[in-house]
Parts: structure tokens; sequence; C-alpha cells
């Protein structure tokens, strides 16, 4: 019986860690909001919620650490360390701001503004280093088995 309390004490506490910005998913932000936008304007706009966005998942992946860490350090040695892991989880923040760029691109394809191409570069640029960082840590994860 003690064991199945503290293994849903346990459960419960990992469900409230905070996840990595990278695997929040944007939630949905209807286009239409910006239809009267100029490029211009639309070029601002995506300027300063990529900017927020950056922020946010900053802000989003040190609190991520900081939970892990609390969890490792609770589980392991001083279970009082599990109340650190109520923190300053900013996830539907960043979901939105995910959400809002995406409507904000789909806008400036409708309108057919010069920024899309920048986009696109950026997308296959951050594509590409994903990409490399994953074989990167496929490369040493074998490396730690030899």
């Amino acid at each position: 019986m003690k064991n199945i309390v503290l293994s849903l004490v346990c459960l419960s506490l990992v469900s409230g860690c905070a996840s990595k910005s990278q695997n929040i998913q944007a939630t949905y932000v209807s286009p239409l909001q910006y239809q009267s936008f100029t490029c211009r304007q639309l070029e601002q706009e995506i300027s300063r919620v990529s900017r927020k966005v950056s922020e946010i998942s900053g802000a989003q992946d040190k609190q991520a650490t900081g939970d892990a860490v609390a969890m490792g350090v609770g589980l392991v040695i001083f279970w009082p360390a599990l109340f650190f892991l109520i923190g300053d989880d900013k996830k539907e923040e960043l979901a939105r701001l995910k959400g809002e760029y995406d409507a904000l691109e789909q806008s400036a394809i409708q309108k057919d503004c010069s920024i899309v191409n920048t986009i696109q570069v950026q997308k296959a640029e951050q594509a590409q280093k994903a990409k490399e960082a994953e074989e990167a840590a496929k490369s040493n994860k074998k490396q730690n088995w030899n």
C-alpha cells in the first residue's frame, strides 16, 4: 500500500514538471485578425512575436531544467526538493505566442509579403540545426555505449 501511494505521489509530481519549449505545440489563432494589416505591419508584428517567443522559450527551458534537477534530487537524495517543482510554467503563453506567429505567417503568405522568404530560410536553418543536433546526440550515445 505504501509503495502504491508513493508511486502515485511521484507520478503526480512528474506530471507537474515544466515542458521544454520545443515540445509545446502552438494553439490555433485565426489569421483573420491580421487580414487588414499591410506587409510592413505584418513584418513588425512577426518581429515582435518572434522576440517574445524567444524570451518565453528561454524562461520555459530554464524552468524545465530546474524542474528536472529538483525531481532528480528529490527522488534520490532529499524529498523536500520536490516542492520546488511548483514553478513559473509559461506553457499556455508560449503556445498562444506560437499560434500568433503561425497566424501572422499565414497572413504574410496570403498577401505575398517579402518576409515569407526570410521565414522560410530561417525554418530551413532551424530544421538543419535540429537534424545536426539529433545526429550528434545519436553519435554521442553510440560512443558512450562503446
